[in-house]
């Protein structure tokens, strides 16, 4: 039970934060609670949209969204839900782990190695 709350806090203030805390979720909910990958995914779905909804309003309120680029990317980002969907279905638990763990490292790497930063 703490560590359900502890992943659940962390994801949040991670998500809050534009780091995706979701990864952190779907990572908890897989290894130590042994769920299934897709079961978890939706889960972290779930869990996403009332987080999202708070970040979204305290960045507003504190003028961190430029509208206009998140408009354009709300729409692409429409066109890839429909598609992941399609794809989703089609997949084995297996593929989807693979597939998280390797965007999960790229993402990384590149934090890591090749992000510039902006001083704050």
């Amino acid at each position: 039970m703490i560590l359900d709350i502890i992943a659940g806090v962390v994801s949040g203030i991670l998500g809050a934060m534009g780091f995706g805390g979701g990864g952190i979720l779907i990572l908890y909910l897989t290894l130590y609670k042994d769920m299934p990958q897709i079961t978890s995914q939706g889960i972290n779905l779930i869990f996403f949209i009332p987080s999202a909804i708070l970040a979204i309003i305290l960045h507003i309120k504190n003028k961190l969204i430029d509208k206009k680029t998140a408009l354009i990317y709300i729409g692409y980002g429409l066109i890839g839900v429909v598609l992941g969907f399609l794809l989703l279905n089609r997949l084995e638990d297996r593929t989807l782990r693979i597939i998280f763990a390797v965007m999960l490292i790229a993402v990384g790497v590149k934090e890591l190695f090749f992000s510039k930063g902006n001083g704050n």
